[in-house]
């Protein structure tokens, strides 16, 4: 590897940031780190990264700029006066596909290269190939074959494709599921929240079932690209609605709301009303895309 590729630049040390700055000092990277809040740099320093004075000046030390920040307003003010001609830019700030694209023309009127990255780990799991940790990037296909070993030290890395909102879409489709589940979850400690069941205990079966049923996400894949939801079907649409009654009935029973359930149970009727009773829930997803 030449001195160059082993120069690195990190715009932000927030929790995430530091995490992914203490990886590349411990392989051995050249790192320069720019934080709004220069304190946070300190402890960088000492373990042997460059600590620059402004942003500009941390894109002047490297070819490679990581930028780890707030948000997608906080990149384009960091970057305001920095000389991008020549740079690869490395985007893993948390956005939105379409802030992604406007990122990466913006970049290009600026003279950089572009990537944009979606992580998809919390801070402790950086640095932890064990974790499962890893980072969703998109744009360039030749800058993140350029980069590609030094953005595998933090974490793994999926390229997604030269789309520069793909690795954002993924992230957030990710997470939107993530949301999902936690909704089943808490709905699901709501009910046992009065009995003598201690939770500890309840989240053992609730974890071992959730996981059995991780499987519907190939299911669902199968009949989307087929285009045939009743494929492999075993319990239909009218079978599930009628069985929302008890779930309904029963939160009443215990006093708990049913609104963080409700709205997909009413998804469930109108496909139903369309005349899907035959199938699984996949055409609920025709229903969110109109």
């Amino acid at each position: 590897m030449s001195t160059d590729t082993k120069k690195i630049t990190l715009l932000g040390l927030g929790a995430m940031g530091t995490a992914i700055a203490r990886t590349w000092l411990a392989a051995g990277y050249d790192l320069t780190v720019w934080n709004r809040t220069a304190s946070r740099a300190e402890p960088l320093a000492a373990e042997g990264a460059t600590v620059a004075a402004s942003a500009a000046e941390a894109v002047a030390a490297s070819p490679l700029v990581v930028v780890c920040l707030l948000d997608d307003a906080s990149v384009g003010e960091a970057l305001a006066t920095a000389d991008l001609t020549g740079k690869d830019l490395v985007n893993i700030t948390t956005g939105t596909p379409e802030e992604a694209r406007g990122r990466a023309a913006w970049a290009a009127r600026r003279g950089a290269s572009y990537l944009d990255g979606g992580i998809m780990a919390v801070p402790p799991m950086i640095g932890v190939p064990e974790s499962g940790a890893y980072v969703f990037y998109s744009g360039s296909g030749a800058l993140y074959e350029t980069h590609r070993e030094a953005l595998a030290v933090p974490a793994a890395t999926r390229y997604t494709g030269e789309d520069p909102g793909s690795a954002s879409l993924h992230d957030v489709a990710l997470l939107s599921a993530m949301t999902g589940l936690f909704a089943g979850i808490s709905h699901a400690f709501a009910l046992m929240r009065d009995t003598d069941v201690p939770p500890t205990r309840f989240a053992a079966p609730l974890v071992e079932f959730l996981t059995g049923m991780t499987g519907y996400a190939h299911g669902a894949a199968a009949q989307l690209e087929a285009g045939d939801y009743t494929l492999g079907v075993t319990s239909n649409l009218a079978m599930m609605v009628q069985a929302n009654g008890t779930l309904l009935r029963t939160a009443e029973d215990q006093g708990v709301s049913a609104e963080l359930i409700a709205p997909f149970m009413a998804l469930m009727e109108r496909r139903l009303a369309e005349g899907g009773g035959a199938e699984g829930t996949t055409g609920v997803i025709d229903l969110l895309k109109r």
